[in-house]
């Protein structure tokens, strides 16, 4: 990639020698060695074709004699709106633009450089105290104000002097002592600066404290002088270069950030003068000229140091084909790196207008004299431009053509990451897009997701699995395009070839070409040349010295060089790619753990966003349609977004792609684990697993699949087909009843339609699907079924409803009833006497026990029937129990269950209380033709002398025919009289007869009167009674006082 545009010419026929070079706004500064300032402006030109605007320079105008000698650097101040000129080792301010009168900085005597730096800085006003001291409690906090400062910091003879302005208002002057002279200044940030003291000795210059503190870096990784010797004995040319006396230089790279340099090598140190990196940069030779246009190194090389790809040799037969010699350029070299992953962006040889650059074959003995030297480069600080100067090194050339000014251009941001990433260097392009902000381009974060996504199939190609699938993660990337990138065994119908990845992440398409196996052969060829000229190189190097060889490794050099190169011998080829084809099962498998990472973090989250949306596996069917109906297009343009911000649709897809993907990535690496997946509630496109699950024979798996999604009949069919292979019915059978089990009512028809041929094979275990304590059936329709299939089973449904889940609905009592009714009568009529005596005795026992089923009704089926005891049953049940003893005793003759039903029902005091007098007139007085009367005289004799407690004795008495002998009677007779009954008359008459007596005694005391008079003496006092309030006294009637009374009494009692 070309982050620049070609070099164009601002101005030419300089013929003065310049110095110093200054951009500031829209004015180019030329500093002399006549002490002359050179002034150009800027002058904007529209192309009257394309409409664009074009700048250029045009000399204004030329101060003459600003100093007395050479303008050695030039800056500016913008506080005070001056220029900054150091001449003759002094420091002088120059306002713009009329640079009069002059300012001389006296403090700062004997200068060998300057820099300038200003910032925005938070600082708290001089009366306030700082966040840190003692707040007072009764004064608001002070808050710190942004402030404008400016520093000029001057590099002196052994000391450095720092001149202050804050918003315009110059400060007091400090200075600090030094052990070296400042050769070269650059700031790193507001409180710290780099001094180069000379091509290898730095320090870090701290501000707040005016203290410096020497850098330490590693030794070059350079050759000895011996070394060195060796090379210029190979070629001379380059020895040229190579051996140029070095400058020390340092730039600021970043924040808090600066490069010096050391030789051929650049070492990027922090204000701790530690290195902030741990890569340095290497350069073929040590750089004349050093500028940090951001994010972009310039450096300028000697000729002959900088080699350049050789031009497509002839095709020749393998026989003839000669090594070919790597060129070097014959002029100096811009060479442009990026600061961000320090590799080298742009090349570009001088004259730089000139359509190809001249080069000569290392080794060359005698090469031409280079025509021309850069010098002064010069970055603009407000604008993407970089400035330098070109003066020919012949003198008469210097003398009549003059020295050119060049300026060079960046290319706009988001054409430098079109080719970036058109060029597949995405770690470059996120480097220099996170370098930037959102005001300079407007679409970062879009583009930031897009190259971060290319840089991410980039780092899956190279087998860094993890990495990229971090980076899927962290972008909530569209998992349809992350399974693109796996074979078609896990990606199914997604399944991308490798060359339409990049495409498909939103990167460039690449171009077609014909002849495809031609080109690849053609690639191969010059890959293998450029690799064979420059190892054959270093090999001719590696003579020398081993670190020369690794300087040019890392050099432009080292471009040419394969990391791995091709094995010499067939054997040794053969070792090498066994070794390589054998790590590929595992690097699969690998890459398919990490597709395992990612699907199993989307699929939690996928899963709680749907159940926010109200869809679930189960009913996905009813919204949308499969995945399977969806083109692959539709599921590459889902948006690459948080899930939050996804329509529900979208988030089905999300979520069918993900565990289908799953399952395959299972089905690959960790087969046990499908079975768990299957089970649980999952999103897998059935018609995309289904039939790999049948031929692996995975049924289990298959059944559970099926059930997640709800289609029972597959599931259910699956099962069927399985059992065909089982000869246990247990095993045959229980895995379907297990499943119809779990089913709940919404699925009673595929139940009843499942359970069919589960019951053509054994009833008894077909039975328990309807008895499962899962789920509850509707109760109505399981027994319409199960009568259809057998009326017996639906007897054992409803006896299990009314016994177990204790039903109370009268419909299901009445069905019960009548089922019993009906197999009895179906069993007799088949001669089935097993049947029917043992449906016979469950009607029996439910007609008497049960009190919840219609009567009336039952009565009106039992009343056609010859099931005489079930009738009897009913009629107590309804009350007409002579009825239903008349059918004991009359038809089916059995006395004893006769009398045993009177005891069921007798209650005493209530209407049944006379139910054996009612049987014992039956005895006694029948009413039907068909028995014998003498045949009931014993059993009403019996029922006489059991039950003579429970019967009317006058009654039963009178029911007694006459020839009935006492003696047959004895027992119920002294139990006649000596019942309770008779007791209780006699007991009754004596009590009656003492209340009488006793209440005829009352009268006659309570008929006595006394009569007071005047002359009535009370015999307690002996005073006149009078109208006071008297008491008599019994048995004699004494009359006393009232008050009297208790000592009278005690005087009676005490005779």
């Amino acid at each position: 990639m070309a982050p620049f545009e070609p070099p164009q010419v601002l101005a030419s026929g300089i013929k003065e020698k310049i110095d110093s070079l200054q951009v500031q706004a829209d004015r180019l500064y030329l500093g002399s060695s006549l002490g002359n300032l050179h002034i150009y402006s800027t002058e904007h030109r529209q192309d009257a074709e394309t409409g664009t605007q074009d700048a250029s320079f045009q000399l204004e105008e030329v101060k003459k004699g600003i100093v007395r000698r050479s303008i050695e650097q030039l800056g500016f101040i913008k506080d005070v709106n001056s220029l900054v000129v150091l001449s003759e080792m002094l420091v002088t301010l120059l306002p713009l633009p009329s640079l009069s009168p002059p300012t001389p900085l006296t403090q700062a005597k004997a200068a060998f450089s300057f820099a300038v730096y200003s910032s925005v800085q938070n600082i708290y006003p001089s009366d306030a105290a700082s966040p840190s001291a003692t707040v007072n409690l009764d004064q608001p906090i002070p808050k710190p104000i942004p402030t404008l400062v400016t520093y000029l910091l001057v590099g002196c003879r052994r000391k450095a002097v720092l001149y202050t302005w804050k918003d315009g208002e110059a400060q007091e002057v400090k200075e600090a002592p030094l052990p070296h002279s400042a050769r070269s200044i650059s700031f790193l940030n507001p409180d710290s600066a780099c001094f180069a003291y000379s091509p290898t000795e730095y320090a870090i210059f701290t501000i707040p404290t005016m203290t410096a503190v020497d850098i330490s870096t590693p030794l070059p990784t350079t050759a000895s002088v011996g070394a060195m010797g060796a090379f210029s004995g190979l070629t001379g040319y380059m020895t040229l270069g190579l051996m140029a006396k070095p400058k020390p230089m340092a730039a600021q790279t970043g924040e808090s950030e600066v490069l010096i340099t050391k030789d051929t090598q650049g070492f990027f140190i922090g204000p701790d003068t530690k290195a902030t990196r741990s890569d340095t940069i290497e350069w073929p030779a040590p750089p004349e000229e050093l500028a940090v246009l951001k994010p972009y190194i310039f450096s300028v090389l000697p000729a002959g140091t900088v080699a350049v790809p050789q031009a497509d040799p002839p095709s020749t037969s393998t026989s003839t084909a000669q090594p070919t010699q790597p060129n070097l350029y014959t002029t100096s070299v811009l060479q442009i790196c990026s600061s961000l992953s320090l590799r080298v962006t742009q090349t570009l040889p001088f004259p730089f207008d000139a359509p190809q650059s001249s080069t000569v074959p290392v080794g060359t003995a005698v090469p031409p004299v280079p025509n021309a030297s850069l010098r002064l480069l010069t970055s603009s600080p407000a604008k993407s431009r970089l400035f330098l100067i070109s003066t020919p090194t012949d003198r008469t050339a210097a003398a009549t053509e003059g020295s050119s000014i060049w300026q060079v251009t960046m290319k706009p941001w988001s054409e430098q990451l079109d080719e970036l990433v058109h060029d597949g260097q995405y770690s470059d392009a996120l480097a220099l897009l996170d370098s930037l902000d959102e005001a300079t381009l407007p679409d970062k974060a879009q583009r930031r997701t897009r190259i971060r996504a290319l840089n991410a199939v980039s780092q899956f190609r190279e087998g860094k699995f993890d990495e990229a699938i971090d980076t899927f993660i962290d972008l909530d990337f569209n998992p349809a395009k992350v399974v693109a990138l796996y074979p078609e065994a896990v990606s199914g119908r997604l399944a991308v070839p490798r060359e339409k990845w990049i495409p498909l992440y939103g990167g460039p398409v690449p171009v077609e070409v014909d002849d495809t196996e031609s080109m690849a052969s053609t690639d191969t060829k010059d890959k293998a040349s450029h690799e064979k000229s420059a190892a054959d190189l270093l090999d001719v190097v590696a003579e020398s010295g081993s670190a020369l060889k690794s300087r040019l490794q890392k050099s432009a050099l080292g471009m040419f060089v394969a990391s791995n190169p091709v094995p010499k011998d067939d054997d040794t080829a053969s070792v090498i790619s066994s070794k390589r084809k054998a790590p590929l099962h595992d690097e699969f498998h690998r890459s398919v753990e990490t597709l395992v990472r990612f699907l199993t973090d989307r699929r939690p989250k996928l899963g709680s966003t749907l159940e926010g949306v109200k869809i679930t596996p189960h009913n996905q069917h009813q919204q949308y349609p499969p995945l399977s109906k969806t083109a692959v297009e539709d599921l590459f343009a889902l948006p690459d977004a948080p899930l939050s911000s996804l329509t529900p649709e979208q988030l089905l897809r999300y979520a069918q792609i993900v565990d289908t993907a799953l399952y395959k990535a299972y089905l690959i690496i960790r087969p046990t684990l499908l079975s768990s997946l299957c089970r649980v509630a999952n999103w897998c496109e059935v018609s995309e697993v289904e039939a790999d699950l049948r031929s692996r024979r995975k049924f289990s798996e298959l059944k559970d699949l099926y059930h997640g999604k709800g289609m029972h009949a597959k599931a259910l069919e699956l099962l069927r087909q399985i059992s065909e292979d089982e000869t246990d019915l247990e095993d045959k059978l229980d895995p379907s009843i297990r499943y119809l089990q779990k089913l709940g009512p919404e699925h009673i028809s595929q139940i009843f339609e499942s359970a069919r041929w589960i019951f053509n094979t054994d009833k008894d275990m077909a039975f328990q699907i309807f008895i499962s304590e899962d789920v509850e059936l509707p109760a109505q329709p399981v027994a319409d079924y199960l009568e259809k299939i057998d009326p017996r089973l639906c007897v054992r449904y409803l006896e299990y409803l009314l016994e177990e889940k204790e039903k109370k609905s009268a419909e299901f009592h009445d069905r019960l009833a009548a089922l019993y009714l009906s197999q009895t009568l179906v069993a007799k009529k088949r001669g089935d006497e097993d049947l029917r005596s043992a449906m016979y005795e469950k009607l029996l026992k439910f007609l008497d026990a049960n009190d919840q089923f219609g009567i009336d009704r039952l009565y009106g089926l039992l009343s056609s029937t010859d099931l005489f005891e079930a009738r009897a049953v009913v009629l107590g049940r309804l009350g007409r129990h002579d009825q239903a003893l008349e059918l004991y005793v009359y038809r089916l003759q059995d006395y004893r269950k006769a009398e045993e039903y009177c005891k069921r029902v007798y209650q005493p005091g209530s209407e049944t209380g006379s139910v054996f007098l009612t049987l014992l007139r039956i005895y006694l007085r029948p009413t039907s033709n068909t028995v014998n009367a003498a045949n009931l005289l014993r059993p009403a004799l019996d029922l006489i002398s059991r039950h003579s407690p429970r019967l009317d004795s006058v009654e039963a008495l009178k029911l007694l025919p006459p020839l009935v002998t006492a003696q047959d009677l004895k027992e119920f007779l002294i139990d006649a009289l000596r019942e309770p009954a008779f007791d209780t008359r006699v007991i009754r008459q004596i009590g009656k007869a003492r209340n009488d007596q006793v209440a005829r005694k009352l009268v006659a005391l309570q008929a006595r009167r006394v009569k007071v008079t005047d002359t009535r003496i009370c015999p307690q006092c002996h005073k006149r009674i009078g109208n006071s309030v008297i008491a008599i006294h019994s048995p004699h009637g004494e009359v006393t006082h009232y008050q009297c009374r208790e000592a009278f009494a005690r005087k009676l009692l005490g005779h």
